[in-house]
């Protein structure tokens, strides 16, 4: 059965429809040893020689799904040329050459997804779809019930008219407001542009799922593959498979946004990280730390302490401060009770008090 060449491509996950179709243009494509450049070109997967930069291109057997909890500060790219941190260096250890599904801002956190499977990335992100996106936008102070109406009506932005399919308070906090917003198309910045054209102004974004997949139990930079039933549930939801399409996710379900606790996001795996980026993002044993020195003390932490010294009791002799001064480590050796005390009291000895004046005999006096 023969379909598109960019449809095939993005289904053997070499790229995404859009990144087929560019491929295309510029000539990298191959279809029997001939170079396509025109779109729409039909090929049979079963007869059909495909190539792609001369690397014959094989239609996968099984596709690989994978859900990230995006942290802020990372571009949703397989690579920037500034740069920046993104959002595939947090997929340590995974070999398949999967790319995202949409976008999410810089500063935005939450769900996104990452498949080898293109033609259902395109139906995912496409605007065409309208798949349905639900985010929370903490807002400063409490917004006005008028604005969240002038959101769903729609609003004109600098790109054309735009509107938002809910928009209403999710959850206060002690001086903010979490606004749940969902929108029906990915384009750039769309919430925030939203929020602030009714004069909303945006402190935090967060995507708590896609598709009905949660990011529940996953911290910032973590990610987990995706079951069989929630493969299921995506593909019905892109109206790849029959059945009934999935609703959307009720809002008593949706999992809160991952406290900071005062520290930012947590910084990705470097590339071929070992062990102690995997322990940074929640996926390995806990990491050795050094020998420190504890604070208050002499001994380092892991290490026998040194004893600590001995006080006299009720009745005992005070220890003599020429020890405490003498820099002899370990105890302070105690004095003999029949030793004579270095400052014999005035009223035992019966001489002069402070200012040269007879002192009264005490109760023991003389």
């Amino acid at each position: 059965m023969k379909e598109r060449l960019q449809k095939f491509l993005a289904a053997a996950g070499v790229s995404s429809r859009r990144g087929a179709e560019a491929l295309i243009a510029a000539g990298r494509v191959a279809v029997n040893g001939t170079p396509v450049t025109a779109q729409g070109v039909q090929v049979d997967p079963e007869r059909d020689l495909v190539a792609v930069d001369g690397r014959p291109v094989e239609r996968r057997a099984r596709h690989r799904h994978l859900l990230l909890y995006k942290p802020p500060g990372c571009v949703t790219t397989l690579a920037d040329p500034q740069g920046r941190p993104t959002a595939a260096q947090y997929l340590e250890g995974v070999r398949e050459r999967v790319f995202p599904v949409g976008r999410l801002d810089w500063d935005a956190e939450g769900a996104l997804l990452f498949t080898t499977d293109g033609e259902l990335a395109n139906r995912l992100a496409h605007p065409r779809y309208g798949h349905r996106r639900t985010y929370l936008a903490k807002v400063k102070g409490e917004p006005p019930a008028a604005a969240l109406e002038r959101m769903v009506a729609g609003v004109r932005l600098e790109d054309g008219p735009a509107r938002a399919l809910e928009a209403a308070v999710h959850e206060r906090a002690e001086r903010n407001t979490w606004v749940r917003v969902a929108v029906g198309e990915g384009r750039k910045h769309l919430v925030k542009r939203l929020c602030e054209a009714v004069g909303l102004e945006v402190l935090r974004l967060f995507r708590p799922e896609f598709g009905g997949l949660s990011v529940e139990r996953l911290r910032p930079g973590q990610f987990r593959d995706l079951g069989p039933e929630e493969v299921r549930t995506l593909r019905r939801a892109a109206g790849l498979e029959g059945g009934p399409a999935p609703g959307p996710v009720s809002p008593l379900a949706l999992p809160r946004a991952a406290r900071r606790h005062g520290h930012g996001p947590p910084a990705p795996p470097t590339a071929g990280g070992g062990a102690e980026d995997r322990r940074r993002h929640g996926r390995g044993p806990p990491a050795h730390r050094p020998d420190a020195t504890a604070p208050g003390t002499g001994a380092r932490r892991g290490s026998s302490p040194r004893p600590a010294p001995a006080r006299p009791g009720r009745g005992a002799a005070a220890p003599a401060r020429g020890a405490a001064r003498s820099g002899t480590a370990g105890a302070r050796p105690a004095r003999p009770a029949s030793a004579p005390s270095g400052r014999r009291s005035s009223r035992a000895s019966g001489g002069p008090g402070r200012r040269g004046f007879p002192r009264r005999p005490g109760r023991g006096g003389a």
